[in-house]
């Protein structure tokens, strides 16, 4: 004999269609920005993840609370990365880790990173996302490279932008390098710029 569903039996399986829905529209975004779609619609979205638009915008209030959930996935990922302690005392091999970390970072993060920036004039979230990113890798290189080189005011800022994500879009993008090269490059530029600093 079957068993009638008790109405905490539907809430709960409205509550596990709602999570599976909230994952592949989530899943979708992630797959059509990796795809190449730099500014996907919540149209393309929801065609994406085999739902309706309105299941979209259920989940999601707008575009940019859909962001947020992309921004945090992306933070779990590469945040173990950027935060592993250096395996070196020697500033050289220490400047080698870090330019061999950000390479996987910004590889990963290269599609969604391009994507964010079409959208972040006009978005809160994604404007403040950057400032915290930048901020982070600025303390990543603090920890990595000599305080000869953190007292160099100038040449802390080369050195940060040369090591930055924006290098690494026009290594990739724009000059066509591969992302070995990209990182070959970086690790040249950051090399030359701190051996100076620490009389090497």
């Amino acid at each position: 004999m079957l068993q009638r569903k008790t109405p905490k039996d539907r809430i709960d399986g409205r509550r596990v269609r709602g999570a599976d829905n909230r994952r592949r529209i989530v899943d979708a975004l992630l797959a059509l920005v990796q795809s190449g779609v730099v500014m996907p619609s919540a149209d393309e979205v929801a065609t994406e993840a085999g739902v309706g638009l309105r299941t979209v915008f259920r989940h999601f209030a707008d575009m940019e609370s859909l962001y947020r959930e992309i921004s945090e996935r992306m933070t779990v990922e590469i945040m173990p990365i950027v935060q592993r302690p250096f395996s070196s005392n020697d500033w050289r091999k220490r400047l080698e880790e870090l330019v061999e970390r950000r390479s996987q970072v910004f590889e990963r993060l290269l599609p969604f990173k391009v994507a964010g920036d079409a959208h972040r004039h006009g978005s809160p979230f994604l404007t403040t996302e950057q400032s915290a990113i930048v901020k982070t890798l600025r303390e990543a290189l603090r920890n990595a490279i000599g305080p000869k080189t953190i007292d160099d005011k100038l040449r802390f800022e080369a050195l940060d932008l040369m090591l930055s994500f924006e290098s690494w879009r026009r290594l990739r993008v724009d000059q066509g390098l591969s992302a070995r090269d990209s990182r070959a490059v970086m690790l040249l530029g950051a090399e030359a710029l701190a051996s100076t600093s620490q009389g090497r």
